[in-house]
């Protein structure tokens, strides 16, 4: 990456992580806080606190996203950093759980997710778009990790009141980081020879074939992580006798050996060209983690090392599929299409901790297994089909002074396999290429800019 692209990722990841850190943080600690409130005794209005910061934050994901394409990303962004501390600062207030869950509410509202992954494929070349999305799919189980393990202890030292502040403080600070951290989106195309993009209707976006797998795709990922964190706690406090509070100490190895992993998957898809076998690997790999877990669930030793397993192919999916989502969605409708994603990825969570406790009431551990193994294989089916769109990569290659027929270089650089496009600037003797990644005859594409054939 260049070190655009490098800064882009860092600090759209840093805004990702904070931002889900709010969220995270209180999770280990709610329960504890909440009979303090007055009718915080009500289980089902805690868990309505909870749970009403992801349904405020699907409902709006669209409207954010559409907003983004047409009013900017940094501003939609900067908005939803705004709600989403103000939201902070009232749940930090609230005295009673009505008031936490109007906080809680307006937290959500800072639906920001569409714009920022929007800004991500605008300042990305495609061939790095996966590992700036890795980047911020990484942040986002850095901070659920992290939340486990120091979540307790903020809270012993500064109460909930003083995580909702502090969270609000770190939102108000991510503006300036989206301000001067992150690059304005290019106005117009960088070669200036494309076309301009022109609207397209948001009927057109939802309707669009391709765009539908992947949104079932996020759909269908986070159905299944959600109905087996049903269960997974349990089995490690039965099976394995691991009390609640140190559980992290399974999940921080388990996040740090499956980025490991994914990181050379990803990066073997983007060279190799190959972004649908992989895809479609990681879909087979979560199938057959589901049907081991189904088989070991016993073992804890099993049970630990096929978490490992299935957040590798979670991982890779989750850093493939919004880049996928980027090169398919018309230029001019990235964020009504990322918008659409990130809704359907959060009814994915929202959906997948009631279908797992339903499923996990009739038939136990195994009958989440066996639903997560069903869902997998029929994702896998709609999936087979798809098309990728072609990775482009942008090469700038020196002209050696030797070579004086630089109309007829360009002639032969664009007969060379995988070669797409190619530009020859004489004053500055480059040769400006599209390359088809996977595809392109490097050694060809050498031997013609040396002068030969």
């Amino acid at each position: 990456m260049n070190p655009t692209e490098l800064r882009t990722g860092l600090s759209l990841a840093a805004t990702y992580a904070l931002r889900m850190l709010g969220l995270f943080l209180i999770l280990p600690v709610f329960t504890l806080y909440a009979p303090s409130l007055a009718g915080g005794d009500d289980l089902s209005l805690v868990g309505l606190a909870l749970g009403i910061y992801g349904l405020t934050q699907g409902i709006l994901q669209i409207p954010f996203g559409i907003a983004s394409d047409r009013y900017g990303r940094k501003p939609v962004i900067a908005l939803g950093l705004i709600l989403f501390a103000a939201g902070s600062f009232l749940a930090a207030a609230a005295s009673t759980i009505a008031m936490m869950i109007a906080g809680r509410a307006l937290q959500g509202a800072g639906a920001i997710s569409s714009a920022v992954t929007a800004l991500a494929a605008d300042l990305t070349r495609e061939e790095h778009r996966t590992k700036v999305m890795a980047m911020i799919g990484a942040s986002i189980g850095l901070m659920f990790a992290l939340s486990l393990i120091i979540a307790p202890g903020l809270y012993a030292i500064i109460g909930m009141p003083g995580l909702f502040v502090m969270t609000g403080v770190l939102a108000l600070a991510n503006i300036a980081l989206i301000r001067w951290g992150v690059p304005a989106p290019p106005a117009v195309p960088a070669t200036g020879t494309e076309p301009v993009a022109q609207p397209v209707p948001f009927r057109s976006v939802l309707m669009n074939r391709e765009l539908a797998r992947l949104n079932l795709g996020i759909f269908s990922l986070h159905l299944v992580l959600m109905a087996l964190f049903v269960v997974v706690p349990g089995i490690l406090r039965d099976t394995g006798n691991i009390p609640p509070p140190e559980h992290w100490k399974i999940y921080l190895p388990v996040l740090i050996v499956s980025f490991a992993f994914m990181v050379p998957a990803i990066v073997a898809a983007e060279r190799r060209g190959a972004m649908k076998a992989v895809f479609l690997s990681a879909i087979a790999l979560l199938a057959v983690t589901e049907i081991g877990l189904m088989v070991a669930s016993a073992h804890i030793v099993a049970v630990v090392a096929l978490l490992a397993v299935f957040f590798v192919a979670f991982n890779v999916l989750e850093a493939t599929l919004p880049s996928l989502i980027s090169r398919v969605a018309p230029a001019s409708a990235k964020g009504a299409a990322m918008g659409i994603y990130n809704t359907t990825q959060s009814l994915g969570l929202a959906l997948g901790g009631w279908l797992g406790g339903l499923f996990a009431h009739h038939g136990g551990v195994d009958g989440v297994f066996a639903f997560g193994v069903v869902v997998c294989l029929l994702w896998l089916w709609v999936a087979w089909s798809m098309t990728v769109p072609t990775v482009l990569a942008t090469r700038e290659l020196p002209i050696p002074s030797g070579v004086i027929d630089l109309d007829g270089l360009r002639a032969q650089l664009l007969e060379i396999p995988g070669v797409r496009e190619a530009v020859v600037l004489p004053d500055r003797r480059i040769a400006c290429l599209k390359l088809q990644l996977g595809r392109c005859d490097e050694r060809r594409l050498h031997e013609t800019l040396q002068g030969g054939r």
